[in-house]
């Protein structure tokens, strides 16, 4: 499964992000609003060279701060820190905890998917037996109209004729249909396998990775965070939980993919009546539009040979054969490795 390249957010793009740009801005207006109502008193402290030099002493503090990118980095730095500790009293954003709930999601989903994929697969037999029965039809009407025409029995041989004839037509809509539910079951199959090896790398990454991760903030505390970034260097700590949160942002996108694709192959498989034969066009519309779509977040490039495969009539899809079940390699590597190089 091909790893998909997901852009890190943005301070301003997160939760906290939000936070404090409501909070950055009502600092803001206070701010403008107490200058506004002292700036007669400044006025006259202005008037007395002590005071005056007070005043200078603290504007050239602030003015060296905005100058000063070190300075400049530290106050930044602790400015997102404050609004990450405000956001996380009322927002989960700790990356380990957000990944934990992904496990739930995804077990659930699998769940629900297994269950669709089920359904799919009765939907398709039935289908398939109803081909055969019309094809069946076909011939024996056929063959009457054969043996009507020999005798002469001209009604009963346009009769017949057209009788085969709707049967072709509804056959050919029909396998037609069949295409497109084997189009669902080679997608639902496959996004089954990837999300069962996503979700088992996602347990390794969040066992390994909160230990990492109480080891580097015992070493890495606030005060040595902000020395290194007055000193220039990169802040370890912040380091490792970008990758974390990058991590927490694929698995959002494709939890997202799925549940999406879960929707469009549930409209699809309701708007079909075996019965009748017929199926709604908007259910058709939903998965041709998901065709025409870009790569896919889970299924990377496969989804170009599913859809080949499905449009492929010497591929013949096994019904009978169970979904496969991802199998743990030795050496397999998790996909999120790279996420810490």
């Amino acid at each position: 499964m091909d790893q998909q390249t997901i852009s890190p957010k943005t301070f301003w793009e997160r939760p906290e992000g939000k936070t404090g740009a409501v909070l950055g801005l009502g600092l803001l207006a206070g701010g403008a609003f107490v200058l506004y109502k002292i700036l007669p008193f400044l006025i006259t402290l202005a008037s007395n060279t002590l005071y005056l030099a007070g005043i200078l002493l603290v504007l050239g503090a602030l003015i060296y701060m905005v100058l000063d990118p070190k300075m400049r980095n530290l106050v930044w730095y602790m400015y997102k820190s404050v609004m990450r500790w405000i956001t996380g009293i009322f927002v989960q954003i700790d990356p380990i905890g957000i990944l934990k709930s992904y496990i739930e999601s995804l077990k659930d989903n699998l769940g629900k998917m297994d269950q669709q994929i089920s359904k799919l697969r009765g939907q398709m037999h039935k289908l398939q037996e109803v081909i055969l029965n019309n094809k069946k039809q076909i011939q024996s009407n056929l063959s009457m109209a054969s043996e009507a025409k020999e005798r002469n029995k001209e009604s009963m041989m346009i009769l017949k004729s057209r009788q085969a004839g709707r049967l072709t037509d509804s056959n050919l809509k029909l396998e037609d249909l069949y295409k497109k539910m084997e189009i669902l079951y080679r997608v639902l199959t496959k996004m089954y396998e990837n999300s069962e090896i996503m979700m088992e790398d996602i347990k390794d990454q969040v066992a390994v990775k909160e230990q990492e991760r109480s080891a580097i903030r015992a070493s890495h505390s606030a005060m040595k965070s902000a020395m290194s970034i007055i000193s220039g260097d990169k802040d370890q700590r912040a380091m490792f939980d970008q990758a974390l949160e990058a991590i927490a942002d694929d698995v959002s996108a494709k939890v997202g993919e799925m549940e999406r694709f879960m929707e469009v192959s549930s409209n699809f498989m309701d708007s079909v009546d075996l019965q009748n034969g017929v199926f709604e066009e908007e259910g058709m519309k939903m998965l041709e539009k998901w065709e025409s779509e870009g790569v896919s977040l889970l299924l990377g490039n496969e989804k170009k040979d599913i859809l080949k495969k499905a449009n492929n009539d010497s591929e013949v899809l096994d019904l009978n054969a169970p979904v496969a079940r991802p199998v743990k390699e030795e050496n397999h590597r998790n996909q999120y490795d790279t996420f810490f190089e």
